[in-house]
């Protein structure tokens, strides 16, 4: 196993621990809807942990909507009954840090989604986003330089204009870890980076002509080298 592999795996232990601390402690308390936690200073010292880290603890809580931080204010217990909320956190403690091919498989998914939205719902701001990504993608692919960014900025302003911020959400919290381990896993050879720029150009004229099924469609075929390496067909 890569050392990464074993820094990120320690980290996930870490970030746990804490959790399951934060757990332990609203469950010795009592703690109530509302009530607040001690300051990140405090469960710092009580855990015997760095602040950065019950901050990020505290984060991932959040994100569960299991707690609630307000500026100035401090960390409350969210509106969510005791028994639920360990039972949340259970599943939270359990889960694992995704392999990239699920990332990937996540991406498909939640891709063929927001194209669609995003063809009915797009405004004219979301296009000139659209179209800003693409001519960039575009100028660096014809120079030859690197555009995985590129790629994703542009396939991050069709999930904004799909009007869910939820999946815009998901979709924000993937693409740094996808944009790490492209090249990485050989996801995408180079050379189809050039096909990539007219099956970018079919989705935003798609979406601009507000034509869902076909957008779809062609999120699909440009989908077709990720659908092999997730799905070995």
């Amino acid at each position: 196993m890569k050392l990464e592999t074993l820094a990120k795996k320690d980290s996930l232990n870490s970030q746990n621990a804490i959790i399951a601390k934060i757990r332990d402690l609203i469950n010795l308390k009592n703690l109530e809807p509302g009530d607040k936690l001690p300051s990140e200073r405090m469960l710092s010292e009580k855990f015997g942990v760095s602040r950065s880290n019950v901050r990020e603890a505290i984060q991932k809580l959040e994100f569960y909507g299991l707690l609630n931080s307000i500026p100035q204010s401090g960390t409350f217990v969210a509106n969510i009954g005791v028994i639920a909320m360990n039972g949340m956190i259970e599943d939270i403690l359990r889960l694992e840090d995704p392999d990239f091919k699920s990332l990937v498989e996540t991406r498909i998914l939640l891709e063929l989604k927001t194209v669609r939205l995003a063809a009915l719902r797009r405004t004219e701001e979301d296009l000139q986003k659209m179209k800003s990504a693409l001519d960039a993608y575009t100028e660096k692919v014809l120079n030859g330089e690197d555009a995985v960014q590129e790629d994703l900025l542009f396939h991050l302003a069709i999930a904004k204009a799909s009007g869910n911020s939820t999946m815009n959400t998901f979709m924000l919290i993937i693409t740094p870890e996808i944009i790490t381990n492209f090249e990485k896993y050989h996801v995408c050879d180079k050379s189809l980076a050039q096909k990539g720029i007219a099956e970018h150009q079919a989705i935003y004229e798609a979406i601009k002509n507000q034509k869902a099924q076909l957008a779809k469609q062609k999120m699909k075929e440009h989908f077709s080298e990720l659908y092999k390496y997730c799905y070995n067909v």
